[in-house]
């Protein structure tokens, strides 16, 4: 293979990359700003101010970012071979956790940025309380359940089949 060749496969799996990081930053974004409005609608009524719609975004990147470095390992692929329903359950459970540890250690790391040491990483992270960092896993587990479904279905049908079911009709994914 000549370079000319391979810098075209590098920039066509670069775009490709970069596709699937924005699809999925979008689907996240959705369902996490969905989550912010829902937050803000329940604190308006007892008057608080809620105002972090700015947050779902950057959230979502970064989960977006966790996802396709994850999804580079083999142990995210440990139940392809099996029912698309454990490999589902398996990324969706996995990717929470993923995600929750990520989160901890962007909370040491920010904590590290702004001079209070990892230790004032973790208290500003234990501040957040058991329920708050609970009800966003439990969220983004549910999140992750629509995406991985689809994200196995793209596996096992090939994604741009799966793209023109939804996007064409269901005779544009046929066979033949």
């Amino acid at each position: 293979m000549n370079a000319k060749a391979a810098a075209h496969g590098l920039k066509e799996r670069v775009v490709e990359e970069l596709k699937a990081y924005w699809v999925i930053t979008l689907y996240l974004w959705l369902f996490l700003g969905c989550f912010m409005v829902y937050r803000w609608l329940v604190m308006a009524e007892s008057g608080v101010t809620y105002l972090h719609f700015g947050f779902a975004l950057i959230e979502a990147m970064v989960i977006a970012k966790v996802i396709l470095i994850g999804r580079m390992f083999a142990f995210t692929r440990r139940l392809d071979d099996g029912p698309l329903a454990l490999a589902v359950a398996y990324k969706c459970a996995l990717f929470a956790v993923l995600v929750a540890l990520f989160t901890v250690i962007e909370h040491l790391v920010t904590g590290w940025i702004h001079h209070q040491g990892l230790y004032g990483g973790l208290r500003e992270f234990a501040q957040v309380g058991a329920y708050e960092v609970g009800a966003r896993v439990l969220m983004l587990t549910v999140a992750f359940v629509p995406f991985f479904t689809i994200w196995e279905l793209g596996r096992v049908l090939g994604m741009r089949r799966l793209a023109a079911m939804f996007f064409v009709g269901p005779a544009a994914g046929a066979d033949g």
